[in-house]
């Protein structure tokens, strides 16, 4: 029997309110499923007394009709069907043989198979409906409503649908938060496990980023809106679960190419486990029940149903955790995956430039060049100025003005503060033609900065050099963890692919554990590095975030792309997507599939040793009928649970421990 994976309709899916979301699971008898096994059991339980007590033919034949009609009318229709089609279904195979059953006077026989049947393709779709319960949890989490705060009308109750980027927001003590978005005003903290999986609230001020159905502690928050409702993480997470399952693995495929096969050869040796005894004279009653039994014991619904129960809890969990996987191929492809390039910027670093070093030039303090740096870039949109100003107000030093600002491509900016001409920019433009011994100084400790991996930032008072800057973009705290995972994952050290300077690259490889690295490239030569180690027969995970990865990202065997700052084009490019910045999750994700790919195999020994040893018996002693249709039908649920085993928090976690 097949069951396939049902999706939440938008009914079912509808957000909770923002008082907190109820844990929804699906109730046995609001499966169709359940309700015509449920019939089909009562009719046969109210028949069997009648029968053994010696009551009417027309009493307990009646009923025993009414349940070969309520729990085997559904399975009958979907065979038909699929007969018309020209596909054989198992489904039409096992109420051939409860009807061949009841005509060689095996009523009860039929009928017990009948709601055997019945009673395992309601489990089994009890068990599957568990991951569409999984994804409207997850839907669950976002609240309906949320106060949105206009410059006129002041407080009002909208949907959460009908917020625009841009909105303000309050979130009260208590409520979940309605969007998206980052902090304008207040401070509370934010119990954000169901999205990051952090077991500790987490402080949210202003500049901090807020998420969709994370729940808001003590405080009062003023949140502008960043993504519309369709582009939340939740939302997203959602979306992307539901297209996963909606597609099938290789094995899966290949699985159901084989049993269309496999179908037509079991009919075909059915007949022959019934004509040939019967030739040499075996009673047609005897020979018609063992043909029947071996029709239900040798059909491979546990061997359909072994793959994609697996693969889809995994999609759901690791979707539940922050990692879209876009479908049930993609996950079983990251558990081949042996060989890991990642990208540098946005991907092993944060992405975001920081001052690290300030080294004065004159009798200046340190504080005091920042102070001078930061005043004159204050105006200033470029990366490398936001980086400087942040960098000032971390210390808590408090900007002048600067004025008659100007800024000049590929030098820098000059501006006017406290009566002096400031400028900052590129050491080799601000310096050159300059040969005073402060300007050698300069330049002494620009090279040790660029040699360092460090972009050096010239800062002169009145053509005075004062002071040099350190800037460089700063690993990601679990850089060096994720680098140690994949690489006992694969077997072999990641490689780090970047267009960056050799020496910034090689010094970000070496804090993260990374020996080979590979800088200074164009797209199409991260293209060539990607193919070059897949020729040595490696499957390679490409992770990256920008423009430039997208062509790398398609190239690999599997692409995984940063969320939170990768482009647009990366996010369509790649096969799956971590949300959030956990670069940990990688390798987790790919433990994650490793587990469900052994899922599935365990899943084919057990349906296959059922199989085997079911028609064994069946053809060399007398199987009983009950007795094969109990193990066919057991093993199929067996198999469907086991599969689902992966929507479990255990798993996942089971799975960062082996990362």
């Amino acid at each position: 029997m097949t069951t396939t994976v049902s999706q939440p309709s938008a009914e079912l899916a509808a957000p909770a309110s923002s008082g907190g979301p109820p844990r929804r699971r699906t109730r046995v008898l609001a499966l169709p499923e359940a309700r015509w096994a449920l019939a089909a059991t009562v009719f046969f339980l109210l028949a069997l007394p009648l029968q053994l007590t010696g009551a009417p033919v027309w009493a307990w034949g009646a009923l025993y009709a009414l349940a070969y009609v309520t729990g085997g009318w559904e399975p009958g229709r979907a065979g038909l069907t699929a007969l018309r089609a020209k596909t054989l279904d198992v489904d039409l195979l096992m109420v051939v043989a409860a009807l061949g059953a009841a005509t060689i006077g095996q009523v009860m026989d039929g009928a017990l198979l009948i709601v055997i049947f019945a009673t395992s393709g309601a489990l089994e779709a009890l068990a599957t409906a568990r991951t569409a319960d999984s994804v409207r949890g997850l839907l669950d989490l976002a609240p309906a409503t949320a106060t949105r705060l206009d410059a006129d009308s002041g407080e009002k109750t909208v949907v959460v649908a009908e917020l625009a980027v841009g909105d303000t927001i309050l979130v009260r003590p208590g409520e979940r938060v309605g969007a998206d978005g980052r902090v304008l005003d207040g401070a509370s903290d934010v119990d954000q496990a169901t999205i990051t999986g952090e077991p500790l609230p987490v402080v949210k001020e202003k500049g901090d980023e807020v998420f969709a159905g994370t729940l808001n502690g003590t405080g009062a928050l003023r949140v502008r809106v960043e993504r519309d409702a369709s582009d939340s993480v939740i939302a997203r997470i959602v979306r992307m679960v539901e297209e996963a399952s909606e597609t099938k693995a290789p094995t899966q495929l290949f699985i159901e190419k084989v049993e269309q096969r496999y179908s037509l050869g079991m009919v075909a040796a059915t007949l022959a486990v019934f004509l040939v005894p019967l030739a040499f004279g075996e009673v047609l009653t005897q020979a018609l029940l063992r043909a029947m039994t071996f029709m239900i014991v040798a059909s491979p619904c546990a061997v359909v149903l072994a793959t994609m129960p697996p693969l889809l809890s995994a999609i759901a969990n690791a979707g539940r955790h922050g990692v879209l996987v876009k479908s049930a191929v993609v996950m079983e492809r990251l558990g081949q995956v042996d060989a890991v390039a990642l990208d540098k910027t946005g991907t092993l670093t944060e992405g975001t430039p920081r001052v690290t070093d300030v080294r004065p030039l004159t009798a200046a303090g340190p504080d005091e060049v920042l102070l001078l740096a930061a005043a004159a870039e204050h105006p200033s949109e470029h990366p490398l100025a936001r980086a400087v100003v942040d960098a000032a107000h971390e210390r808590g030093l408090a900007l002048p003005v600067a004025w008659d600002f100007a800024s000049t491509p590929g030098v820098g900016v000059r501006a006017t503060v406290e009566d002096q001409v400031v400028a900052v920019g590129a050491p080799a433009r601000l310096l050159q033609g300059a040969s005073d011994a402060d300007s050698a100084r300069a330049a002494v400790l620009t090279a040790e900065l660029e040699d360092g991996g460090r972009t050096a930032v010239l800062v002169t008072a009145d053509g005075r050099p004062v002071g040099v800057l350190g800037i460089a973009d700063r690993l990601r705290p679990d850089a060096a963890a994720t680098v140690s995972g994949l690489t006992s994952l694969t077997g072999i050290a990641p490689v780090l692919l970047t267009g960056d300077n050799r020496r910034a690259a090689a010094r970000l490889g070496a804090e993260a554990g990374i020996e080979k690295v590979r800088a200074g490239l164009l797209p199409q030569d991260k293209v060539a590095a990607v193919r070059e180690l897949a020729d040595t027969g490696r499957k390679v995970l490409v992770v990256g975030d920008g423009v430039n990865d997208a062509p790398a990202l398609a190239a690999a065997h599997t692409g995984v792309a940063m969320g939170r700052a990768g482009s647009d084009l990366a996010l369509e490019t790649a096969d799956a997507v971590v949300v959030r910045d956990e670069l940990a999750t990688v390798p987790a994700v790919i433990s994650l599939s490793r587990r469900a790919r052994a899922l599935v195999v365990q899943n084919l020994v057990i349906a296959g040793v059922f199989i085997a040893g079911l028609v064994a018996w069946d053809l060399t002693a007398t199987l009983p009928l009950p007795l094969g249709v109990a193990g066919h039908e057991g093993s199929t649920v067996i198999v469907g649970l086991n599969g689902l085993r992966l929507l479990r928090e255990a798993a996942w976690k089971r799975a960062s421990e082996r990362a």
